[in-house]
């Protein structure tokens, strides 16, 4: 299994790979990066390279961090149950728009505050409703003669790279806040993104794929040593092939683009308290610990940290149109 990942070990920070027990890195000034810029195949051949003759580093002994600095980061929400139980918790509404059926829908989000397994990820300011979202990200990379853009299914599929866990830190009443303005969301998602432990190669899940494409290995979440939810990441709406697809139609992908399934079933706390009628589980509080893990992956965990204490909404000016300021000449 190739395994790709970054680390901070004796005040640096590495890039290489994961073999066992023991990580191993390329040479300096090498990075992720420029591994998903070469393509899969080229970079199979380095890790081959690389674990045969570089020194080896206890896996224990390193810090990790996000296995790659994101392009972008793309976020579908494409498993039906997920969306039926946050639309009652955010909008106090049953069942699921017809709309989520016609295509895949996907936001944004900010690839400047990406995390990694181990950090602490501190409450946003005016968050009382902290929650996490389980999710299996593929990353993207170069394949020879493409320019990433209108891709059918079949040529995405050549375009993923790897698969990594994913962690949509959501602010719930922020969140809630923002999307009655039918735009967003925006400060409920923007602070937190957690991906590792690292980017398992797209060539180690070859075999499990189904006849439609759709991977068949598990996620789960716990909090606190608890068992929160599980699924199937098959249980998506559409396979990766389809969401990288979507993604480049009239725009583009390419290498370094992240694009996350969107939590999967019983795989966020909103979720629960929509079905449950009520915030139960209770919201994330500090110390609080976050574990995730996929099949075939691994795991990251993370600790909630404390609250920044400070107020960010700033409301709009009170704005009194009248004929004067539309400029009317008077009578």
């Amino acid at each position: 299994m190739v395994r790709i990942a970054r680390w901070k070990h004796d005040g640096g920070i590495r890039a290489g790979f994961v073999d066992g027990g023991n990580c191993f890195p390329m040479p300096k000034g090498h990075t992720v990066n420029q591994l998903l810029d070469a393509g899969l195949g080229r970079t199979l051949e380095i890790a081959a390279e690389t674990v045969r003759a570089a020194p080896s580093i206890a896996l224990f002994e390193v810090q990790l961090l996000a296995p790659l600095a994101p392009a972008t980061i793309r976020d579908f929400v494409a498993f039906e149950e997920h969306v039926e139980g946050v639309r009652k918790s955010i909008d106090g509404v049953a069942g699921v728009v017809a709309e989520w059926y016609e295509a895949p829908t996907f936001y944004f989000t900010n690839p400047h505050t990406v995390t990694g397994t181990g950090e602490v990820i501190g409450i946003p300011a005016g968050c009382s409703e902290l929650d996490f979202e389980t999710e299996v990200a593929a990353v993207v990379g170069h394949v020879p003669g493409s320019d990433g853009r209108n891709l059918s299914a079949a040529d995405a599929h050549r375009h993923i790279f790897g698969y990594t866990v994913l962690n949509d830190w959501s602010a719930r009443d922020l969140q809630r806040r923002e999307m009655k303005v039918s735009l967003g969301p925006c400060k409920g998602k923007d602070f937190a993104n957690t991906l590792g432990p690292w980017i398992v190669t797209a060539d180690e899940f070859e075999h499990l794929h189904d006849e439609e494409g759709f991977l068949p290995i598990s996620m789960s979440v716990e909090v606190n040593g608890e068992a929160i939810g599980q699924d199937l990441l098959s249980n998506m709406g559409w396979p990766f092939a389809e969401l990288v697809a979507y993604a480049s139609q009239d725009s583009v992908v390419r290498p370094g683009d992240v694009l996350g399934s969107g939590t999967c079933g019983s795989g966020c706390l909103a979720e629960l308290w929509g079905r449950n009628g009520s915030k139960t589980p209770q919201p994330l509080k500090t110390g609080d610990i976050v574990r995730m893990t996929v099949e075939g992956i691994g795991s990251i965990e993370n600790t909630v940290g404390q609250r920044r204490e400070a107020v960010t909404r700033v409301p709009a000016r009170n704005r009194r149109v009248d004929s004067t300021a539309l400029g009317a000449a008077p009578a």
